[in-house]
């Protein structure tokens, strides 16, 4: 790859140009998966149990020849479509995602074998902050000078880490987390503009916390395994460590920007549950009307749900319309960023 050269001081503006997104056609609603695990599971679970404490309806379910890849391909040539370019025309391309086709090759090399283009192909894993984390990476790449434009591509699969059947109440709990994911993918283009753009970007980690819940097979730990490829976790004491250091981000952005909810068009937000959410409205004091509420029909989308929410808005927003991202991971990490429409 040709290494542009350095960007001339100051340091050009880098914003979104290019949203899309795909889901699945297949919808399972909440009261079947619970029918479905029932039935297979050694434990009663109280009818209606999933729909009651997650909040979610329905979500997206990929079809058996469906992968992670195949999501970020459909929304990448989206978002490539939205900008007006193809994938010649861009020089990284960064597959962020807790999904994956595969432990290697990266994905990315997959996206792009089927997409088309030579970019520099790097897959970015941080759990559900992946997405936001390939867009601020993306960014840095410009600002250096190591790219001129930059396609950033999710594609999210956690349907297929639900633990398919329960054999006792301890591990339910332990696995009910699981039982809040919809698969889908998303994708934007990242390069300079003339006005707007990101603006302001923060994070939290507490990497203390990393074993409160995840996938842990597939790696050197739990190579192989079954056991190690459902998703496992403790959901109250994970919302417990986002409440705590959740709010001191939030504070920092206010103070370094000056701005409040109000100068915020829109404000996306990781959704894992709908009480969840409506926790988060009230710890931190967001207007529920600011929101763009998905995880009642889509689920819990992992690192998709941001990219999602931001297709879904896009169209509504107009060039100085400020967006505000918080991404909450497992780690953990919270990220936020702050986007305003060229």
């Amino acid at each position: 790859m040709n290494v542009p050269s350095p960007p001339e001081w100051p340091v050009p503006r880098v914003g979104i140009t290019g949203v899309g997104v795909s889901l699945p056609d297949r919808t399972l609603a909440t009261a079947d998966l619970q029918d479905r695990i029932a039935a297979a599971s050694d434990v009663v679970l109280p009818p209606g149990l999933f729909a009651t404490m997650t909040g979610i309806r329905q979500r997206r379910v990929a079809a058996d020849d469906e992968y992670a890849s195949t999501f970020a391909v459909r929304a990448a040539q989206r978002a490539l479509a939205a900008a007006g370019h193809t994938p010649d025309d861009v020089d990284l391309l960064l597959f962020a995602s807790a999904s994956r086709d595969l432990v290697e090759p990266a994905t990315a090399h997959i996206v792009q074998a089927e997409l088309g283009g030579s970019a520099h192909a790097v897959d970015v894993s941080n759990a559900c902050n992946s997405f936001i984390n390939g867009i601020d990476l993306a960014r840095s790449m410009i600002v250096a000078g190591r790219a001129r434009r930059a396609l950033v591509v999710t594609g999210e699969t956690p349907t297929r880490v639900m633990r398919p059947r329960l054999e006792s109440m301890a591990q339910a709990r332990s696995s009910f987390a699981g039982y809040t994911f919809g698969d889908g993918g998303a994708a934007v283009l990242v390069e300079p503009v003339r006005r707007g753009g990101i603006v302001d970007v923060d994070t939290e980690t507490r990497s203390g916390h990393w074993s409160v819940g995840g996938i842990f097979g597939g790696g050197s730990r739990h190579p192989r395994g079954d056991e190690h490829t459902y998703f496992h976790g403790d959901g109250h004491a994970l919302r417990s460590v986002f409440e705590r250091i959740g709010t001191d981000i939030l504070d920092r952005v206010r103070q370094r920007t000056g701005w409040d909810w109000v100068d915020y068009e829109r404000v996306l937000v990781h959704q894992v549950s709908v009480p969840y959410l409506e926790r988060f409205i009230e710890v931190t004091g967001v207007p529920k009307e600011k929101l763009e509420v998905t995880v009642d029909e889509l689920g819990n989308l992992a690192s998709a749900t941001l990219g999602v929410q931001l297709a879904r808005v896009d169209a509504g927003l107009r060039s100085g319309d400020r967006v505000l991202a918080i991404g909450l991971g497992g780690g953990v990490s919270v990220m936020t960023m702050v986007w305003e429409k060229p």
